[in-house]
């Protein structure tokens, strides 16, 4: 469906080109202006000024109906909402147990010194198998 809206649109903005490029300039601004031009009747000026109209507002329309389309399958989605990211253990340790006593300062505490124990003190040469 969103292709043969996509291949319309296609072709209104190409129609749409060309009745543009076929009025006639008025101003002269490009300094083709005056004489007779390839159409130069008051009355086919009129049906390609009205032609522009109806392409401007059938590309506005279809512009429209693919915003929509692209819009359609997308699902709302909320920051505040959804699981939380899963965490993994530390490398070097055991989980952080929930505090069961005290705030949150004990419980740094008591996982700095779980580290500090089983760290070693200083750096390391390896070793050789």
């Amino acid at each position: 469906m969103q292709t043969v809206v996509i291949v319309i649109h296609l072709m209104i903005v190409a129609v749409l080109i060309g009745a543009v490029l076929l009025q006639k300039s008025e101003g002269g601004g490009l300094g083709m202006g005056g004489g007779a031009g390839f159409m130069s009747s008051r009355g086919t000026a009129n049906l390609l000024t009205r032609t522009t109209a109806i392409l401007a507002a059938g590309f506005f329309i279809t512009s429209l109906f693919l915003s929509w389309l692209a819009s359609y399958d997308r699902k709302p989605t909320s920051i505040m909402g959804g699981a939380p990211a899963s965490q993994s253990a530390p490398a070097g340790g055991s989980p952080i147990q929930a505090p069961t006593s005290g705030g949150v300062l004990d419980t740094l505490k008591k996982v700095d010194e779980q580290q500090q124990q089983s760290a070693p003190s200083g750096p390391q040469a390896p070793r050789s198998q």
